[in-house]
């Protein structure tokens, strides 16, 4: 008799179960080899879908092909492979297999499903006959793990398993079901011809540079990044100022790194959405525009617009929407939201890349901006995978003290670029000027009249609004969150195009303008906020270094710091702790926002006095509660509620997202796809002030989690000065 693991495919073929087991089983060990677990991972392979020989299953996915509807309502048949797991006193794959479909689940809810499932009368026939049709079902000699240090690293290690076998597991499954889509994985191009390619650029790009001291750093840093790259799998940090070229040069180390180590692929990690586009966009300029057809640069975040109607007749986009499935590419630019919470998920789709950061090169940009609050678990998560052969590189312009923190400080980082403090000093392109009284909003507006082209940047919206009206320019711009994507979009490249032409530009904005976005001030003011915000708003003056003043002489810019009176702050402890903590090194006298001396003494500062497991993520890991665990680790704050806007854009725009929100009311099964093609036309609102706007009637409901804004849009201010209300943080 034969037994099938899946229906018939296009070709009117099912798929063996036999033939399914021991393919995964098989790629489940490949993944599983940089963990020290290949033999525990073919067994995890070959056992998980044992359950489907029950003759029951197999009478229900022959039901299935007559009638779809079934479909997800068939007997259980992951306990069969459990319980064959636990009988071997293998209880680690038997949670794997529990929860190869459902999540990783608790141990807890593992025994409960096998006092329920495992000893039904179908999970002991189906044993049975796997017993039958697998020669090679029980191991001559119980598979062993890796020696590993405390439940942390067990916990850490589980989730690697686990994602090997869901990528084993599906990876088969659409071998079976869509060979043609299955045959567009991976990459035909090697890490060596990406060398290869970046190399050329680079070369080329520094002999077109003309001979200035910021060329002259960013060759220095490239050099030393190359220099640096054939040292062993490890933490590295580059400490790079801004302007220093540290986004070629990191990819330059990482690249020639894993060549030396055999590492790969290259994973960059960026927080903010703007860096990740220009990263990408810098990358493929590189790699692809110049190197051939074939797709090597992967883009995933939240963000990233789908593909339409023809995306399967375009193989570079469906080559990119398979990729961002599993990671199978040789270049992945993501955010850090995105790798973070994929670490420590406990549902199948988000694990399914992990075990890809094994044996890969790692670069966190802008390190400094991770939250506070969630540092232990993080750091903890980039000391795991260093035991996987990983390597991660810490890139920043404004170096944490990472190291001060106990759970890194066991952790040996090496510097790339040897004294890059002497760099900062040659590329100072800003004086600060720190005010010792408190400003009203008028004089903060007075000192942005006093050049043409100023940027302010304050704690919140309502903030922002006071000085925009104190400021009384008409032509005046505002940036902050409760403008939807595609307005800021928009906004910035209204900036840029005035700061290039020399026309007159004044912005007042939130900390959404620190968000990796390069424009270029010469005068920039920043109300009092954690010294890492400073300088970031400080990246946006002079940030070329190309002011001189009326004799033609290179100048620096003007960055003022100021206190406002009536200025409010973010509800973040930790923003205000920065705050204070930074506050107080100035009136002590001992702050200098240039020295990376100053900047670490400011994190150890801060490290000393907040909390950085605040949601007791560690705690939940200790415990093996990977749903807990999940619910815990979370870097964007769920207490909003998005609204999509209807009256921005042009007609066309417009009319395709009233659609697109219709189409969602009804049902329509493409919601997921449809709720990412409305993310530039949304904007995030508290769930306290959303409730208010409820019951003002300017939202309308669409789905749970997504409202329809109705009120007004401010063609200026977007819903901060929606329907009447005006939005206060």
């Amino acid at each position: 008799m034969e037994y099938y693991a899946h229906s018939k495919n296009e070709s009117g073929v099912r798929h063996l179960l036999a033939d399914h087991l021991r393919a995964v089983a098989e790629l489940t060990a490949e993944f599983a080899k940089p963990l020290g677990a290949e033999q525990a991972g073919y067994y995890l392979g070959l056992w998980h879908d044992i359950g489907k020989f029950d003759p029951e299953w197999q009478r229900y996915l022959l039901d299935c092909e007559a009638r779809p509807e079934r479909k997800g309502h068939g007997p259980d048949h992951k306990f069969a492979g459990a319980r064959l797991a636990m009988d071997a006193e293998l209880p680690p794959i038997a949670l794997l297999i529990a929860g190869h479909h459902g999540g990783l689940r608790t141990r807890v809810d593992m025994d409960t499903g096998l006092r329920e499932k495992g000893a039904l009368p179908g999970a002991t026939a189906a044993r049975g006959l796997a017993e039958e049709v697998l020669a090679e079902l029980v191991p001559s000699q119980a598979p062993t793990f890796p020696a590993l240090r405390d439940s942390l690293s067990a916990e850490f290690f589980m989730r690697f398993l686990y994602s090997a076998l869901v990528d084993a597991d599906s990876l088969d499954t659409e071998g079976h079901g869509s060979p043609d889509r299955s045959a567009l994985r991976g990459s035909r191009v090697s890490l060596a011809d990406l060398w290869r390619r970046f190399e050329g650029n680079q070369k080329a790009m520094l002999e077109r540079a003309h001979e200035t001291p910021v060329n002259a750093v960013r060759r220095e840093v490239y050099e030393a990044c190359v220099q640096a790259a054939p040292g062993g799998p490890g933490t590295y940090s580059l400490s790079v100022p801004t302007g220093g070229g540290k986004t070629r040069a990191g990819m330059g180390f990482a690249l020639r790194h894993a060549l030396e180590n055999g590492q790969k692929r290259v994973i960059v990690a960026v927080p903010y959405l703007s860096i990740t586009e220009q990263t990408v966009d810098e990358y493929r300029k590189i790699f692809e525009d110049e190197g051939g057809p074939d797709p090597v640069v992967l883009e995933h975040h939240s963000a990233v617009r789908p593909g339409g109607d023809d995306e399967d007749f375009r193989p570079t986009e469906t080559w990119r929407r398979l990729a961002a499935e599993n990671w199978d590419a040789p270049i992945v630019v993501t955010t850090t939201v995105q790798l973070f919470e994929s670490l420590f998920a406990n549902r199948r789709t988000p694990t399914r890349k992990l075990h890809r950061l094994a044996n890969s090169v790692v670069i966190l940009d802008e390190a400094q901006a991770l939250p506070v609050g969630l540092l232990t678990p993080i750091l903890d998560a980039l000391k795991q995978l260093g035991t996987h052969g990983t390597t991660t590189v810490i890139s920043t312009a404004t170096q944490p003290a990472f190291s001060a923190l106990p759970v890194f400080s066991g952790v040996g980082v090496t510097e790339i670029v040897p004294r890059s403090e002497r760099y900062f000093e040659t590329l100072k392109r800003v004086d600060y000027d720190w005010r010792d009284g408190p400003l009203t909003w008028e004089q903060t507006a007075e000192l942005m009249m006093r050049s043409s082209q100023a940027l302010a940047v304050v704690n919140t919206r309502k903030d922002a609004l006071a000085l925009l009206d104190a400021l009384g320019d008409e032509d005046a711009l505002y940036l902050s969150t409760h403008l939807c994507g595609a307005h800021r979009r928009n906004v910035i490249a209204e900036i840029r195009r005035r700061l290039r032409d020399e026309e007159a530009c004044r912005l007042v904005s939130t900390q959404v303008i620190e968000a990796g976005v390069d424009l270029d001030f010469p005068l920039v003011l920043r109300a009092m906020a954690p010294l890492d915000s400073i300088i970031q708003a400080a990246g946006r003056c002079n940030r070329e270094g190309l002011l001189t003043d009326l004799e033609g002489n290179p100048t620096r810019g003007q960055v003022i710091v100021f206190v406002p009176v009536d200025g409010g702050l973010p509800p973040s402890g930790s923003y205000k702790t920065g705050t204070g903590r930074t506050a107080a090194m100035q009136a002590e006298g001992g702050l200098d926002p240039n020295s990376p001396a100053s900047v670490r003494t400011y994190f150890e500062r801060l490290y000393d006095v907040v909390v950085t497991d605040s949601k007791k993520v560690q705690e939940a890991r200790v415990a093996m509660n990977y749903p807990e665990t999940a619910r815990r680790f979370r870097m964007i704050d769920e207490d909003t509620e998005a609204v999509v806007i209807t009256e921005y854009g042009t007609a066309d725009e417009q009319w395709d997202v009233v659609r697109a929100l219709n189409r969602l009311r009804t049902g329509d099964r493409s919601a997921r796809l449809l709720v990412r093609q409305l993310q530039p036309y949304m904007v995030s609102v508290r769930r306290n002030q959303a409730e208010a706007f409820r019951r003002q009637g300017l939202i309308a409901s669409v789905m749970e989690g997504l409202g329809e804004w109705t009120g007004k849009y401010d063609p200026a201010c977007g819903i901060a000065r929606g329907g009447g209300a005006v939005m206060v943080v």
